[in-house]
């Protein structure tokens, strides 16, 4: 199989890449660019293409998600939640005086 060569990927995995690149260019990233980085995480994730039949598949490791989630809101303490939240309050009040 040709490098570049999708075929071996399920639809899921199509579905996926397609999803994570037009994220990436939401925030500006070139188009092909974009394409490389989604399939680099899809490949991540699930270790390649994973045509279907008894015997092919393998476990997805979601490791590109579990990263995300390690970096976002969710990831930070309640406390440090609750003073983000106080000071955006404080400033809002502030300009609409």
């Amino acid at each position: 199989m040709p490098r570049g060569d999708k075929s071996s990927y399920t639809d899921k995995q199509k579905r996926k890449a397609a999803h994570i690149a037009d994220s990436y260019e939401a925030r500006g990233v070139a188009h092909e660019e974009a394409e490389a980085r989604a399939w680099a995480t899809v490949n991540k994730d699930s270790g390649g293409g994973n045509k279907s039949g008894s015997g092919r598949g393998h476990p997805e490791s979601h490791a590109s998600a579990r990263r995300g989630a390690q970096r976002g809101a969710a990831a930070r303490s309640r406390a440090s939640r609750s003073e983000a939240a106080k000071k955006g309050w404080e400033t809002r009040r502030r300009h609409a005086n």
